[in-house]
């Protein structure tokens, strides 16, 4: 530790203080108001630098979203949480700070700490779980992570933002208790456990009121209640009112340069609208996080470069996080032993079907602002030929495509997008990994969006299969596509989404076909005229050219798959969603996989009785096939090391530790909550504390296809005891669980040993209001375990007092309910092992 470390916090007060002691009221406000996309401005007089922000959760894009700076792509969100390993998912947090630091990033915008409320969320895969409790743990390892680094987050989105349709105008109703014990309670643990630098205020209302002016839960919960000193920045464009913002508690109003802070607060100050001493406290929080990530000239940094974490391998990481993550579903004896893992020996006779465009071209992320530019991505077919030993036969079939839509042009393109101005003189330019250009915020070197009059994305194609190819555009603005001398569209592209980020990168549109030759070289051109910056609600440039293989029949791919199946000892399927399912921005319609991937499935498993199916998705997805299949691997979005992490699982070299985040419906039908849609603008969560497994262990009916907690793992486990030492609920714990497992199986394994704690029945004649309702259990503690063949080992997990504890919504306070509970050690929520009683 540096020698100032301990009194770094008064010195920084001290500095602050006097910093905003030398600005005036403009200064002040314009320090509150983005000054472009990513940035705060830089105020010389000072010695303030200018702090930087750049979208998270899963890598660290930097100011621009562009190949020529490429970033660490990790698996999803969903993926971390399947972990159930607090100290992995520090690990990532100090590694996201060495990649910020790399970027000159001051702040990372994660993580995503809303709830799975119901499995058609949209951004399921960017938010960790359906239980408070594991959401907590997670992301408070995730932040303490970051900000080891000297970097600071905001943890998002405060709050209720749990669902995409109509995000910026929807009034979540959310009851009192559900509000304190579900979607406030990541939130309150991360800031109570980990100190976050930042909070980010959603789009939507709860209760009436929007989350950039909830004075009620920015002001007097998160400050008041949690001692929350930190920045509250609004999501992007969702602040809309001066007055309400800062009165609500807002601190900076983001992106710029157009904000509804700036001039516009200092307008309103002047006309009495908002004291002066409210964009003074906004302004020294601000300051406060500009010393903490050290760019208040003459005062220490939270984290001096000295006391950073030594440098972290990211492809090694991205490698080990996407291993550990998977979850295995199911595992069949086929033959003399469960089908997975592999053994390479049995192998080389017949070999391994490959099936599926997933395992050619792995989806590694979700779309949004989730996406980054790793510098490599590994599929799953590049994974396996490199892990497979020699001689064994490795047979690639397409069998179904996922996708009706065209996708950004990939591979066989070389590809440039050039800037020229009004007169055609070009300013500037890069080189493009593929066909999108997405520029928010930063344009390449020399451009400016003053002059900036058309962006053309050229260069060439070269094929590789002869036919009639595909084409198309996405975007904004006036367009123009030219592939080998013919001009396939030139128009005006526009999408009415009342979603302002959706309705700027518009819908694929397919603009007509080109016949084309193995191997030759055509021209292709996609020239954007885009909207000046005054049109649109931020300065930015986003389109993209479309590409598509000549289209085959779907018959014959579904057969050339089952005839690669029938003729190998082990097909490996690999099914996947895709951007037009899972992405920011709109809910899903349905838990169906894209396309023909279920009949594929269904297919092969009738010809290969040692059919394994990998599902590459964020979120969950109807499996319609799983008992007929002989194992079930959930990679979910695997990061940029896919491949080579799911060889390592597939063929032993790791195992898949994996266990369910949240809980897998065999039917949407069968989801207790599925309504995300709102009506006259508002969204009721009438099922109150009933989500996820709380609302399935509430009802009877159909049973989940797979539970909370569910994972299988290469080994078996025997739980041997459960032993409970009395806590002290006055310090904050009700008691300390002793649990211990054995490893019976033949190799060693990892064992996620979950607690859940279940209050005893009413007693006859007790009242209502002395016995508040609850779920029947919930998650109070888990810990990973590891151990050798034979060995057992003990793991310590203590209870919170907040797990007795309930929301008093007429004392506005919580409520410790002495009395009776089971403790339960289970393998996962449906898989009870030993239990011990409790007395609280």
């Amino acid at each position: 530790m540096t020698p100032y470390a301990q009194g770094a916090d008064a010195e920084r007060e001290r500095a602050v203080g006097e910093a905003l002691g030398k600005l005036d009221l403009a200064a002040k406000t314009r320090l509150l108001a983005g000054q472009d996309m990513w940035t705060l401005p830089a105020l010389g007089e000072i010695g303030l630098g200018s702090l930087v922000m750049s979208d998270g959760p899963i890598g660290v894009r930097g100011r621009r979203w562009t190949a020529e700076d490429p970033s660490v792509a990790l698996p999803s969100p969903t993926a971390l949480a399947a972990t159930w390993d607090p100290a992995l998912a520090r690990r990532v947090g100090r590694l996201l700070a060495q990649e910020a630091h790399r970027k000159g990033v001051h702040v990372l915008l994660a993580p995503t700490v809303n709830l799975h409320r119901s499995p058609l969320g949209g951004r399921h895969f960017e938010a960790y779980s359906e239980d408070p409790y594991l959401t907590g743990a997670i992301g408070t390892a995730y932040v303490l992570g970051v900000q080891d680094g000297g970097v600071g987050v905001t943890v998002k989105h405060f709050t209720g933002n749990d669902a995409e349709t109509e995000r910026f105008t929807v009034d979540n109703r959310i009851g009192g208790r559900a509000l304190r014990e579900l979607y406030l309670a990541p939130f309150e643990a991360i800031v109570t456990g980990a100190r976050p630098w930042g909070v980010m205020a959603a789009y939507n209302a709860v209760n009436g009121v929007p989350m950039t002016e909830h004075e009620t839960l920015v002001g007097g919960v998160l400050r008041g209640e949690w001692g929350f000193d930190g920045v509250v920045v609004s999501d992007w464009l969702a602040a809309r009112s001066t007055t309400g913002a800062i009165r609500g508690g807002l601190d900076i109003a983001m992106p710029g340069p157009r904000t509804v802070y700036g001039e516009a607060l200092a307008a309103a100050v002047r006309a009495g609208e908002v004291p002066e001493s409210l964009v003074d406290d906004a302004a020294r929080r601000v300051l406060r996080l500009c010393a903490r990530a050290g760019l208040l000239s003459g005062t220490p940094a939270a984290v001096a470069v000295a006391d950073r974490p030594a440098g972290v391998d990211g492809d090694a990481l991205a490698r080990e996080l996407a291993a550990r993550a998977c979850v295995l579903l199911r595992n069949e004896v086929r033959g003399p032993a469960r089908v997975l893992p592999l053994e390479a020996a049995g192998l080389k006779e017949g070999g391994i079907a490959l099936i599926g465009a997933a395992a050619r071209q792995a989806r590694i992320l979700g779309g949004g602002s989730a996406q980054v530019y790793p510098d490599h991505v590994v599929s799953p077919f590049d994974g396996l030929r490199a892990a497979l030993p020699a001689g064994v036969p490795l047979r690639y079939a397409l069998g179904a495509d996922p996708s009706a839509e065209l996708a950004a042009a990939g591979p066989g393109f070389a590809l440039r997008a050039v800037v020229r101005d009004a007169e055609g003189r070009e300013l500037g330019g890069e080189p493009l990994p593929g066909g999108q250009v997405q520029w928010l915020g930063d344009l390449p070197a020399g451009v400016s969006y003053r002059r900036l009059h058309t962006v053309e994305t050229c260069g060439t194609f070269t094929p590789r299969v002869s036919g009639a190819h595909r084409f198309g555009t996405r975007g904004t603005g006036a367009l123009r596509l030219t592939v080998a001398g013919q001009v396939l569209f030139d128009g005006c592209q526009r999408d009415e989404n009342a979603d302002p980020f959706e309705a700027f990168f518009g819908r694929p549109t397919e603009r007509g076909t080109v016949w084309l030759t193995a191997g030759q070289p055509v021209a292709v051109s996609l020239l954007s005229t885009p909207p000046k910056p005054e049109e649109l609600p931020v300065e930015a440039v986003g389109f993209t050219l479309l590409h598509g293989e000549p289209e085959q029949d779907s018959e014959e791919l579904l057969t050339e798959a089952e005839e690669a199946a029938r003729a190998a000892h082990t097909a490996v399927v690999v099914v996947a969603t895709t951007e037009r399912v899972e992405s920011e921005g709109f809910d899903r319609k349905d838990l169906r996989l894209p396309g023909r991937q279920d009949e594929l499935v269904a297919r092969v498993a009738a010809v290969n009785p040692r059919t394994v199916v990998v599902v590459n998705s964020g979120s969950p997805v109807e499996l319609p096939w799983r008992q007929e299949v002989a194992a079930v691997l959930l990679a979910w979005f695997p990061g940029q090391e896919a491949g080579a992490a799911l060889a390592d699982v597939l063929l032993g070299a790791a195992e898949p530790g994996g266990r369910l985040p949240t809980t897998w419906p065999a039917r949407l039908a069968d989801a207790p909550v599925s309504r995300v849609v709102p009506e006259d603008g508002v969204l009721p969560y009438d099922e109150g504390l009933f989500i996820g497994y709380r609302a399935w262990d509430r009802r009877p009916g159909p049973e989940p296809a797979y539970a909370f907690g569910h994972g299988l793992g290469y080994t078996e486990w025997e739980y041997e005891a459960l032993v409970l030492d009395r806590g002290d609920p006055e310090e904050g714990t009700l008691a300390t669980a002793r649990v211990t497992v054995r490893n019976v199986g033949a190799r060693a394994g990892r064992e996620v040993v979950q607690l859940y704690l279940a209050p005893a029945p009413a007693a006859r004649g007790e009242r209502a209001a002395e016995r508040p309702e609850r779920p029947g259990r919930w998650l109070a503690g888990f810990a990973v375990a590891v151990a050798a063949p034979g060995a057992r080992v003990e793991v310590v997990v203590p209870l919170p007092r907040r797990a007795a504890e309930v929301w008093d919504e007429a004392a506005a306070a919580w409520r410790f309910l002495a009395g009776a509970y089971t403790v339960t050690a289970a393998h996962s929520s449906s898989d009870p092992r030993v239990s011990a009683a409790l007395s609280a």
